[in-house]
């Protein structure tokens, strides 16, 4: 068998991963391209990720995304590591070479960022501070791309103070902690408003942080994406603001890791963001 007749495989891996929309995500962009491979969810425990892994080249893989909970784990496993994946954390995207090794890259910090830019055109980096809500492995990639695209600073509150204080020390000077109680505070100077909690999402707590110092100039965007408009977005609307969701950046992330993967580099326009959506 050729090089050329093997159908290349991909999948994600995470557990659970039944909600997933990447399958359908990638799958909508193999039939358009007319590209001959396949994506495939797998539901992995962790005591079972790395035999996966290892195994998975042997099968015709040439690589996976993963999501939680093993987005860091697999930061121990992967044989070469990015320099953005090493500042961040985490890995949400591997590659499987052909000498063997496992390479692993964080593109969650680039969908974040190519996300605003189509949902935000005239957003400018430079602007004014951005307000982060939550300190997790997300806000993490977030922080990590606007301190590269040049936000001045970064006003960083998490419900748990001391997560935030460790990432003022991993992301330095340009990065100011307020206690969750005071959150709303960041917002009447901040010039991006970013949630990156899960609070707001169907199933969860609403997100319940005062943001009367919205202002017409401010661009608000939720990594929620499920429902589609939050209430954090319906409020930046009635508010007069730039109302970003958090759809896109699942589809932007997407796109360098099908390239990596498949060979082209698919475009996100409304027919990707309805295969999503089905």
């Amino acid at each position: 068998m050729t090089e050329l007749s093997r159908i290349p495989l991909a999948g994600v891996i995470g557990s659970p991963i039944a909600h997933s929309k990447s399958p359908q995500l990638h799958r909508h962009w193999l039939k358009t391209y007319g590209i001959p491979g396949h994506y495939i969810p797998m539901d992995v425990s962790a005591d079972n990720l790395e035999n996966v892994l290892r195994t998975l080249p042997t099968m015709g893989f040439v690589g996976v995304n993963i999501t939680i909970p093993h987005k860091e784990a697999v930061m121990e496993i992967a044989d070469l590591i990015t320099d953005r994946a090493i500042l961040i954390g985490a890995a949400n995207t591997l590659i499987f070479r052909k000498d063997g090794k496992i390479h692993a890259d964080n593109t969650d910090g680039y969908g974040f960022i190519e996300n605003l830019k189509a949902g935000a055109p005239s957003w400018n980096p430079r602007s004014g501070p951005a307000a982060v809500l939550g300190a997790g492995g997300a806000a993490r990639a977030v922080m990590s791309s606007l301190l590269e695209a040049g936000v001045p600073e970064i006003l960083l509150s998490n419900r748990t103070r001391v997560r935030a204080e460790v990432l003022q020390k991993e992301f330095g000077s340009r990065v100011r902690v307020f206690d969750w109680l005071q959150a709303g505070n960041m917002v009447d100077d901040a010039a991006l408003l970013v949630n990156t909690t899960s609070l707001g999402m169907i199933g969860k707590p609403e997100l319940r942080v005062p943001l009367d110092g919205l202002h017409a100039t401010t661009v608000v965007t939720d990594l929620v994406y499920a429902p589609l408009k939050t209430k954090l977005l319906a409020t930046a609307e009635e508010a007069g603001c730039v109302a970003v969701d958090g759809l896109g950046m699942l589809l932007h992330q997407a796109v360098p890791a099908f390239e990596r993967w498949f060979g082209r580099r698919p475009d996100v326009d409304r027919a990707t963001r309805a295969a999503a959506l089905r």
